[in-house]
């Protein structure tokens, strides 16, 4: 492929009601608001803009895999274990909805977590290496 994907710049996320979404998003996840009117919301997250849709009852960015398993369709990444367990804590506490902290047979450990509309996120607690290299150049820059 001549003009190589670089990097993923949005997000959609199905919502059922704008206002109350971008609050949450903002609120338990600090992220930063960017647009909003009342059909969709553009917050910023982890160097990521998601839009917040307002969509028909019911949609949700989820899946059932084979196994009739629900899934999510997107992984944050933390910086090891104690933060994995960190985050893991402080979305308890706020009343986000989590799920136990899993091994799931490869490096690190995950959990997911939902939005108010059902939307499931999975954090892990490893960084992919090339964006653990971005920031140790970042930080040896700035050194």
């Amino acid at each position: 492929m001549s003009g190589k994907l670089l990097r993923v710049g949005t997000v959609y996320v199905p919502v059922m009601d704008v206002d109350r979404s971008s609050r949450w998003y903002t609120d338990y996840l600090d992220a930063e608001i960017s647009y909003r009117d009342e059909d969709k919301a553009i917050v910023n997250l982890a160097g990521q803009s998601f839009f917040l849709v307002k969509a028909a009852e019911g949609e949700r960015s989820n899946f059932t895999d084979i196994h009739g398993e629900e899934r999510f369709s997107l992984t944050f990444e933390v910086d090891g274990l104690e933060a994995l367990e960190s985050v893991h804590q402080e979305f308890t506490d706020k009343g986000i909805r989590v799920g136990d902290i899993e091994d799931r047979g490869h490096a690190g450990r995950n959990f997911v977590f939902a939005d108010p509309d059902g939307n499931r996120f999975d954090v892990w607690s490893e960084l992919s290496p090339a964006y653990k290299e971005l920031i140790n150049q970042s930080f040896r820059s700035n050194a």
